[in-house]
């Protein structure tokens, strides 16, 4: 079953002078199924945010029709960004159910406070927490509102290697105990292998799609840093086009 649809025929920057405006998009056509964690890899500043931020309704200004299954009445999109954006005068619990009606039930905070070890943290304010600890609360805020999709932009940039890869496997766990399609957004290969269940590689602007490439190690090899460069090199190796992108 198809999850979203995808048909960007044109997304177009305008610019300030006389020049022609700064085309990010062009004739972009992708249909990715449900419940399914995907990769978007591209160079950076090939539009990847662009494309988030036109699923998530932030930017309409484009030609072309999104398509998006849902089970509410209207589509649920859960978006992590780059930066974690918490309230800073708000705890760890209530940046969590700011998004959430007042009728919520708490024991669903704490089902995923507890997944992403976070429960001792959730009458913190966010200037005592590290990143990584931000970086799980904005993911367990997305995961909240129980999204038909969920968009992550890069959310692990900037954090050492242990943090990202600890952040990725609770990541995994949550979304194994709850899952939904999510489109998450990286310009490291390695990053997307040990997440994906499909990789989608995207080209320099104007963007399109280049490849489609579904990653067929287990779920319990992930954590196999052998494995994942060894599927790596391959890939490489079977699509030279894509390295051009990397």
């Amino acid at each position: 079953m198809t999850a979203i649809r995808i048909d960007i025929v044109d997304k177009t920057y305008p610019s300030q002078r006389q020049s022609p405006g700064h085309r990010a998009i062009a004739d972009l056509k992708l249909e990715l199924p449900s419940n399914e964690f995907i990769c978007l890899v591209g160079p950076s500043g090939c539009g990847k945010t662009t494309l988030l931020n036109i699923l998530a309704g932030l930017d309409r200004d484009y030609r072309g029709e999104i398509t998006v299954e849902h089970r509410h009445k209207t589509p649920k999109i859960g978006y992590v960004f780059q930066n974690p954006r918490l309230l800073p005068w708000k705890t760890v619990r209530e940046n969590i159910t700011l998004a959430l009606p007042t009728d919520h039930d708490p024991k669903t905070v704490d089902a995923l406070l507890d997944t992403m070890q976070l429960t001792d943290a959730q009458q913190v304010y966010p200037e005592r927490l590290s990143l990584g600890m931000s970086r799980r609360v904005s993911i367990i805020r997305a995961f909240a509102i129980d999204p038909d999709v969920l968009l992550m932009d890069e959310p692990f940039v900037s954090l050492d290697a242990p943090t990202a890869r600890q952040v990725r496997e609770l990541l995994i766990r949550l979304w194994q105990q709850r899952p939904h399609t999510v489109l998450f957004v990286t310009h490291d290969l390695r990053e997307a292998i040990a997440l994906a269940d499909r990789l989608v590689f995207l080209s320099s602007p104007p963007m399109q799609a280049i490849s489609e490439i579904r990653v067929n190690i287990p779920r319990d090899k992930r954590d196999d840093e052998t494995a994942i460069e060894a599927f790596r090199q391959k890939l490489l190796q079977d699509h030279p086009e894509i390295r051009a992108l990397l």
